[in-house]
């Protein structure tokens, strides 16, 4: 059968309600990064007991008025489109007063404005189904800031891809070899691009597009590939990027949405785009990961890999900042 689709728009407006919400997309967000109070927390811990009010309060915000449009069947998929602070919002970790997550419920995926969803839906339909694979982890670090220090290695980022790229059946890049100029070279025919490294916020190249990639530096490139270089990329196979690392999802925002990765990566050609809405912990992201392709190769839906990734890395994980952060943008299948 065909699925539900149901588009919810949110947040037109500086209402008192946007300034709520706001307000408790900040704080909750605070909490799920202040990793000494939260780390190995049983649920009933009181740093865990006041996120989840947090997001119980949003639910009640945003999902208890739509919950009567929303569809029952688990499988089938609510898109969101965001405005403003809500682009921050982690849809999925939302509870109810049960204390159940929206993505128990719900198939979850975003998107900018329903005219990029016509984009990338567009984009899908015509391209091939041949899956040529590219997969990055822990490239050696580019140094950054002033005096320019090296990123730290990432060696659960390594182990995902490698995982990854087993259940691909394809090679892991790492290292040296992971050089800003091959991978930006290999992606101009990559149908799958899994980016498993750091992500940084600033606006690197100082144009106004905020947001980079770390991945090797060679003698003619400093090993972050930004944003807005992305902009100029061709990406005319991608179905699918994954950015597997910190704060890839977040970036300016203005009315035309989130500016930064995601942005860029759909613009240059991809149908959709996995990220992340906070700084996301090794060991859990590794788990997710591995776990969301796994479900791949039994199910292409990649709204539906990503939901049953979740409810699995809850499990072993069951603070939401260790399995919520990641969004998928754009298309399922």
């Amino acid at each position: 059968a065909e699925q539900t689709r149901v588009a919810a728009a949110l947040g037109r407006g500086a209402t008192s309600t946007e300034v709520q919400v706001a307000s408790l997309v900040s704080q909750t967000r605070s909490d799920l990064l202040d990793s000494r109070a939260i780390a190995d927390a049983p649920p009933s811990a009181t740093p865990m007991r006041r996120i989840s009010r947090k997001l119980q309060a949003l639910h009640q915000l945003l999902i208890e008025p739509i919950a009567d449009l929303l569809p029952r069947d688990p499988e089938a998929q609510v898109v969101f489109i965001p405005q403003g602070q809500l682009y921050l919002v982690p849809f999925a970790t939302l509870q109810a007063a049960d204390g159940s997550f929206l993505i128990e419920r719900h198939t979850l995926r975003t998107a900018p404005a329903i005219q990029i969803l016509a984009l990338t839906h567009a984009r899908q339909s015509q391209r091939s189904r041949v899956e040529t694979p590219l997969i990055v982890g822990n490239p050696a670090m580019p140094s950054v800031g002033e005096p320019p220090q090296p990123l730290g290695s990432l060696p659960y980022a390594e182990q995902e891809a490698q995982a990854i790229a087993q259940i691909l059946d394809t090679q892991a890049i790492t290292g040296h070899q992971a050089s800003e100029p091959a991978i930006a070279q290999r992606m101009a025919s990559a149908q799958i691009i899994h980016l498993a490294t750091h992500g940084l916020l600033d606006d690197v190249a100082g144009l106004g597009v905020p947001g980079a990639l770390a991945l090797a530096p060679t003698a003619q490139s400093d090993g972050l590939l930004t944003a807005n270089e992305i902009l100029g990329l061709s990406l005319p196979n991608a179905d699918l990027v994954v950015l597997s690392a910190c704060d890839t999802g977040r970036g300016k925002i203005t009315g035309d949405g989130v500016i930064g990765l995601s942005r860029s990566f759909i613009s240059a050609g991809a149908s959709s785009v996995v990220v992340s809405l906070w700084a996301v912990p090794d060991d859990s992201t590794a788990a997710l990961m591995t776990a969301f392709y796994q479900n791949l190769r039994q199910n292409p839906n990649r709204a539906q890999a990503l939901r049953r990734a979740m409810l699995t890395t809850m499990q072993q994980y069951p603070s939401s900042r260790d399995w919520g952060a990641f969004t998928l943008i754009g298309e399922a299948e």
